[in-house]
């Protein structure tokens, strides 16, 4: 069985080509899928991968994440990028379900970490946060307000 996988992550959509993904079976006929990814930050892919509910071991450009039946051993290559490896209870459906919720989860995390970023540097850039707004599509509408500077 051959399991193919195009992921685009939505931030690079335009502007990259996706990473192809493989099938294979390993040496007890499991299934074995292998996915290339955009993530790039370690913990921040840990982070998602805890967020859909897999019990995380992180070591230096290897993390592995284990789900019900299925795990998926994460290794960085020397380009930055980590390699998902997926065994187990696993078919091209639940790869997809997986590579998809790890992919949401991690896109969930960038957010996250730009707009702490953006709270804590607006004050040092003379803005005041005003309101901050989560859309229906969970994105976030955040307004500031320009500080005026002492003279």
């Amino acid at each position: 069985m051959s399991i193919s996988l195009i992921l685009v992550p939505l931030a690079v959509a335009t502007v990259a080509a996706a990473h192809a993904a493989t099938a294979d079976r390993d040496g007890d006929g499991r299934v074995v899928c292998q996915v290339q990814t955009r993530m790039r930050d370690e913990t921040l892919l840990a982070a998602a991968l805890r967020d859909t509910g897999a019990a995380v071991t992180a070591a230096t450009d290897e993390i592995t994440a284990d789900w019900a039946g299925v795990r998926a051993g994460f290794l960085r290559g020397p380009d930055g990028i980590w390699t998902a490896h997926l065994s187990g209870e696993v078919d091209e459906g639940r790869a997809v379900e997986i590579v998809r919720s790890v992919d949401a989860a991690y896109g969930r995390q960038v957010q996250g970490a730009v707009l702490e970023r953006l709270r804590a540097q607006a004050p040092a850039a003379g803005l005041r946060l005003e309101s901050e707004q989560v859309t229906e599509d969970a994105s976030v509408r955040l307004v500031f307000a320009v500080q005026e500077r002492d003279r």
